[in-house]
């Protein structure tokens, strides 16, 4: 049996969305330049994917240095240097040991507050802002800083023809403080679940304690594997789905959704989403063709770089909605706010 939770804001005390800020490694990978040792084309990827080009971090850099750069955009564009914790969403933490964001959050000058790391594949940054939100909501904390951060090319082997166009690195980040439910920029109920039963879909076999990884023979099952039309077929399903409970928990009808910010996963998921939905493609931002699928950061990236293009206007109705790893999947709603300027 599957079980879906939501979690409502106290009335008198919510998150608020105040700042948000986002980056990319400067070095892009262009489809050409994957076809030249892959068994693929420019056009296969394009047509079934829907990318262009993504970015690919430098070997020296890690996961914490993408997130620490989205954190600090963030906290400058709600203009605020100290937050109360900081929430870390992602599947390629620098070390088993320890925990990603307190390195963050030590990185950022926030010294002494509670950091920790949030993995639910590519749902992680709509977990993670649902997560800050209960902080908020129950007085643990006035602020929080939410950062999506992935060092995919990391974990993808870059011979795999399957795997290895889809994925690109990058950071994205909210700073999220206690506001009143009625304003502009607070984050409405959210829906969320999870599978369990389709852990295999999408997953990294070897290096945890079911498989501890101990011999370079190992290195195959240390790479991400996926199952991708079972990955397609329940995309579309639980993102539509969840997309319209989060809009029913709202009190909005799916007619009246301005925009749909959708976890990039592939072009044509979203295209599907958008056709089962009944909403019009333009609703649907995207940006998947410039930076691929970044999982846990794909949210606050396409955040920033929508609300930078003008896709994202004061008082529009938005739904976030987002499916990954586990399975799991989550969305959320807010109006958006006015004068809010994203960084990248």
């Amino acid at each position: 049996m599957i079980f879906a939770r939501r979690t409502t804001p106290s009335p008198a005390r919510a998150a608020r969305l105040l700042g948000l800020g986002a980056y990319l490694p400067p070095r892009t990978v262009s489809n050409a330049e994957l076809s030249s040792r892959l068994d693929t084309t420019d056009e296969w990827i394009r047509t079934r994917i829907g990318i262009a080009e993504r970015h690919i971090a430098d070997p020296v850099t890690a996961t914490s240095d993408l997130a620490a750069e989205a954190g600090l955009r963030a906290m400058k564009s709600a203009r605020v240097e100290h937050v109360d914790a900081v929430v870390l969403a992602t599947a390629t933490p620098d070390h088993h040991v320890p925990g990603t964001a307190p390195l963050v959050a030590h990185r950022l000058g926030l010294r002494q507050i509670p950091a920790f790391d949030l993995g639910a594949g590519c749902s992680g940054f709509v977990y993670a802002t649902t997560v800050a939100a209960g902080l908020i909501h129950a007085g643990t904390a006035g602020s929080v800083l939410v950062i999506g951060a992935e060092k995919m090319s990391a974990v993808i082997d870059p011979a795999d023809r399957q795997t290895a166009p889809i994925f690109g690195d990058g950071a994205g980040a909210v700073v999220l403080t206690a506001g009143r439910a009625d304003e502009p920029g607070v984050l409405g109920p959210a829906a969320w679940g999870s599978d369990g039963e389709h852990a295999d879909a999408i997953h990294i076999p070897a290096g945890g304690s079911r498989c501890p990884s101990r011999t370079v023979d190992d290195a195959k099952n240390q790479y991400v594997h996926m199952k991708g039309n079972e990955v397609f077929r329940h995309a579309v399903r639980h993102i539509t789905r969840v997309t319209q409970e989060a809009a029913a928990a709202a009190g909005w009808r799916l007619q009246d959704v301005d925009r749909v910010i959708v976890h990039q996963a592939n072009a044509r998921i979203s295209a599907a989403v958008a056709h089962t939905l009944g909403i019009p493609p333009e609703c649907l931002p995207s940006n998947i063709a410039h930076v691929g699928n970044t999982s846990a950061a794909s949210i606050p990236l396409l955040l920033s770089h929508s609300a930078i293009d003008g896709q994202l206007k004061a008082g529009q109705r938005v739904v976030v909605t987002s499916f990954g790893a586990g399975f799991t999947w989550a969305a959320t709603t807010l109006l958006w706010p006015t004068g809010l300027q994203a960084l990248v």
